[in-house]
């Protein structure tokens, strides 16, 4: 996976509908300094993680049993 750049999450905020962000929010997602939240690459790269995971040996949901 490649890292992700403002450019990436700037095209997808112009092709796809959704509100405005500004240059201080896109950059807080690229290089988080508030603290408050995760930056965008770390999520992307948890999920790839998720995404390589075999989950050939895990029960579905409502295999679980409640305690």
């Amino acid at each position: 996976m490649k890292p992700l750049q403002k450019q990436t999450l700037q095209g997808v905020c112009d092709q796809m509908a959704c509100h405005d962000w500004s240059e201080a929010e896109l950059n807080e997602l690229i290089n988080p300094k508030m603290g408050i939240i995760t930056g965008f690459q770390n999520l992307l790269e948890e999920l790839e993680i998720l995404r390589k995971t075999d989950l050939g040996t895990t029960p579905p949901a409502l295999g679980v049993q409640k305690r």
